[in-house]
């Protein structure tokens, strides 16, 4: 089990300049992605297989979600 606590997140590059409106992701150790709101950084955090990340990302660039 990963310490959420030691994790390096990082921010969007999309991220509106006040920092709302903002996802951050971390890599864990196993390769996943974990993600949060940078509203909430002590909410909950959502973990992706490296795959289920990568699809999502590239659906993402290729504007393929509705």
């Amino acid at each position: 089990m990963t310490d959420i606590a030691t994790l390096v997140w990082h921010k969007s590059s999309y991220s509106n300049g006040s920092g709302g409106n903002c996802v951050e992701t971390a890599k864990l150790p196993d390769h996943d992605t974990a993600v949060r709101d940078s509203k909430r950084p002590d909410g909950p955090v959502l973990g992706f297989s490296h795959d289920a990340w990568g699809d999502f990302v590239t659906a993402v660039r290729r504007d393929e979600l509705s």
